[in-house]
């Protein structure tokens, strides 16, 4: 038996819908900088292809605004930063819920003694806010680690940022379980060894996630659960830190099952 010690989340999209924030955050941003950019959207979930804020509005400019190329990177620390700034406001100004079964989830496996992670590709700042915004404080306290895209070098589908959690809880990925809600984020995940349960948010429904632990529509709660879909889970209403044991030793039932000759044919 495989006894879980860690969950790590990774953040925007997976704990809440906070692309929509970031996108309007984006487009403020750019009016205030005077520059004729409005990402809707359409082209906005095109762009959460490119992970990270700067990079992200790099790529923009480099495909569909190269007029633009040279003011835009001669001015970007200013314009991530208000962005950044705008962003806080609003996540602030609770502009950004968390999604079902988020808050149930981490309280539990906080009080039964597991390690909480955050990984994220904006700043460790935002995160803190998303926690705070929703559950104050206490619900920061919970959280034992938060890996920014700062502390890597390579961005998802990498799996460097998920490697730095890893490294900073001190557990084998083995050992912990991933959520995500981006074909990107699965990769990264998966890539560093994790078992990855996840939860498309309304930008990422329709991207490959073959190769999911489990595929659902969001971690679930007593009156709301989530919808099956693929993986682990299909008899459960909610996503609870015995169901995710259960799930996990019932995989490596599978595995220890089906290797032959001491090759797993995984």
């Amino acid at each position: 038996m495989t006894a879980l010690k860690a969950l790590i989340f990774d953040v925007d999209g997976t704990m809440s819908e906070t692309e929509e924030v970031h996108r309007q955050a984006f487009n403020s941003a750019f009016k205030t900088f005077g520059l004729p950019f409005e990402w809707d959207q359409a082209l906005y979930r095109e762009l959460l292809s490119v992970s990270g804020g700067r990079e992200r509005i790099l790529h923009y400019v480099r495909d569909r605004q190269p007029a633009h190329r040279a003011a835009v990177a001669a001015g970007m620390d200013r314009l991530h930063a208000l962005k950044s700034s705008i962003y806080s406001r609003m996540i602030d100004e609770r502009m950004a819920r968390l999604r079902p079964g988020v808050e149930r989830l981490i309280e539990e496996a906080a009080s039964r003694g597991l390690r909480i992670a955050l990984v994220t590709t904006t700043s460790i700042a935002n995160a803190e806010a998303l926690v705070i915004a929703n559950l104050e404080l206490a619900g920061l306290e919970m959280i034992d680690a938060i890996v920014g895209g700062e502390a890597i070098r390579n961005r998802k589908p990498a799996p460097d940022i998920y490697l730095a959690a890893l490294d900073a809880l001190r557990l084998s990925p083995d050992r912990c379980i991933a959520f995500e809600d981006t074909a990107n984020g699965l990769a990264a995940a998966t890539a560093a060894g994790l078992r990855t349960v996840v939860t498309p948010s309304v930008y990422t429904w329709g991207q490959d996630f073959s190769g999911a632990f489990a595929l659902l529509s969001h971690l679930g709660d007593p009156f709301e659960p989530y919808e099956h879909h693929a993986g682990a889970g299909e008899a459960d209403p909610m996503v609870t830190v015995a169901a995710l044991q259960r799930w996990v030793d019932d995989d490596d039932d599978l595995r220890r099952l089906l290797t032959i000759h001491g090759r797993s044919i995984f």
